[in-house]
């Protein structure tokens, strides 16, 4: 999308991660996906009398990993608040988040432009709260369904400033986002499960102009995708009704995947709509220096560091290094790979980045899924690298070997596919070829260069292409040079 000249959009992201924790974050109850409705709702949950909720520990750490990551400020002291509003799937008629003071705050994330430069998008805070539940229409006549297992599931709802310019810049940061929190393993960033969504603020202005414009929020969109086109709706939408001379009612809308559209839902709430008040059954969270440190000495290596690691210690291009490091399994993956095989890190790269990853992706599976392990990938690549196959034969093997059909080495030897290395076979083959072909060797020796590629075709035809390429070609360049 091109932004008319004169325009520019103004958009902010807020972000819903849930916790990768095991039990709710106030109560017990698990948070297992796909449950029969209302199986994992405690009375805590459904806010019945006399229930005392109790924090959960690991969401805490969670988002004290978070905001570390994001070289956040991480307060010392941080308030639950109830935040009032009637829905029929918030049990309880409030939801426990974080108002004035949340956990994390004054954080940042850096994101690539499309011309290699970076651009620094501020992060004003990141709070801890609960989830609600779920209203259900699909099954129902003139009724919907409320399915109260989501409620109480934690979150961190990660704010950003409004720096982000377009729909790509807002993807790019999305991006970013859900790689880091998969990376810190604090979230399964399940979009499709709704374990990551997010919230967008948009709104246009004249270039130039000192103030905002009035922004809408488009609510809980779930892929990347549909982040970019209904931002990209939203811009358009409202420039139109300014130029035509209407304003923008601040309000909530939502995204309609199946239009592209964004239809309005409701008007924006205030913060003082919402009554917040501290919750009195909670006691503040306190983080002392001691605990952040001991959480930021359990960081993992994050993206940015893995990826110039990768680029120094294995000499691989910018390209290929944040192709391995694009999740924390798959470097992994590539890592043990490369100790394992011995070969070259470039060599290792290629196979993994390419066949690999282009056979799992045939297969609709992740790294994790892999049916080759590291270590038998790795015995593949040493037999490349000791000449024992030549790429030709490796892919044959590598078929095989996705196919279940057994080890590198047990493929080769059933198979009879170690690699020619003997040149008095290879120059017998290549003069058989030669003799075979008088018309194509005149054509060659009078300077058609292009039948080169013939003439190393036909013999490592002859030799089932099993011939060690680089002695192929020079014995190949030394018989038909004469």
């Amino acid at each position: 999308m091109i932004i008319p000249a004169g325009w520019e959009a103004v958009i902010g992201l807020e972000v819903h991660c849930q916790l990768s924790t095991q039990s709710k974050i106030f109560s017990g109850s698990a948070i297992a996906y796909g449950a029969a409705p209302n199986s994992q709702a405690s009375p805590i949950d459904l806010g019945m009398p006399g229930m005392l909720p109790v924090l959960n520990v690991d969401a805490v750490k969670k988002a004290v990993t978070f905001g570390l990551s994001v070289s956040a400020k991480i307060a010392d002291r941080s308030v639950f608040a109830r935040k009032h509003y009637f829905y029929p799937d918030l049990p309880k008629g409030y939801q426990i988040s974080q108002y004035e003071l949340p956990i994390v705050y004054e954080g940042h994330l850096d994101i690539e432009m499309e011309d290699g430069t970076t651009k620094r998008i501020g992060i004003t805070r990141a709070h801890l709260e609960e989830d609600a539940g779920k209203s259900v229409h699909e099954g129902f006549q003139k009724s919907s369904g409320i399915d109260l297992n989501r409620a109480g599931t934690p979150l961190i709802e990660i704010v950003s400033e409004p720096d982000l310019r377009t729909a790509q810049e807002a993807v790019a940061y999305l991006k970013k986002l859900h790689q880091l929190v998969v990376y810190l393993g604090i979230c399964d960033g399940n979009m499709q499960e709704g374990s990551f969504r997010c919230d967008a603020n948009v709104s246009v202005r004249k270039i130039g102009a000192p103030k905002f414009g009035t922004r809408t929020e488009t609510k809980n969109v779930n892929s990347f995708r549909y982040v970019e086109k209904a931002i990209e709706y939203e811009i358009e939408r409202q420039i139109e009704v300014i130029e035509a001379g209407g304003s923008i009612r601040q309000e909530t809308r939502l995204f309609n995947p199946d239009t592209g559209e964004t239809k309005a839902m409701r008007s924006k709430e205030d913060a003082n709509d919402y009554r917040y008040f501290p919750d009195p059954d909670l006691l503040p969270v306190v983080c002392t220096q001691d605990y952040i440190d001991a959480i930021r000495k359990s960081l993992p290596e994050l993206p940015e560091p893995k990826r110039a690691r990768f680029v120094a210690e294995f000499g691989l291009s910018d390209y290929d290094a944040k192709t391995l490091t694009s999740s924390r399994e798959l470097a992994a993956y590539y890592e043990a790979v490369v100790t394992a095989s011995g070969a070259e890190a470039k060599l290792c790269a290629n196979w993994v980045a390419t066949d690999l990853l282009g056979a799992l992706n045939k297969m609709s599976k992740g790294i994790e899924e892999s049916p080759i392990t590291a270590v038998a990938f790795a015995a593949l690549l040493k037999r490349i690298a000791d000449k024992t196959i030549n790429g030709k034969i490796a892919k044959d093997v590598f078929e095989a070997m996705v196919a279940g059909e057994g080890s590198a080495d047990e493929i080769i030897q059933a198979k009879g596919l170690v690699q020619v290395t003997d040149e008095s076979a290879i120059i017998a083959a290549i003069d058989d070829v030669i003799a075979k072909n008088p018309q194509q060797l005149a054509d060659y020796r009078g300077g058609k260069d292009k039948l080169y590629g013939f003439f190393v075709g036909q013999a490592m035809k002859a030799t089932q292409g099993k011939a060690n390429p680089d002695a192929l070609n020079r014995l190949l360049k030394e018989r038909l040079a004469g």
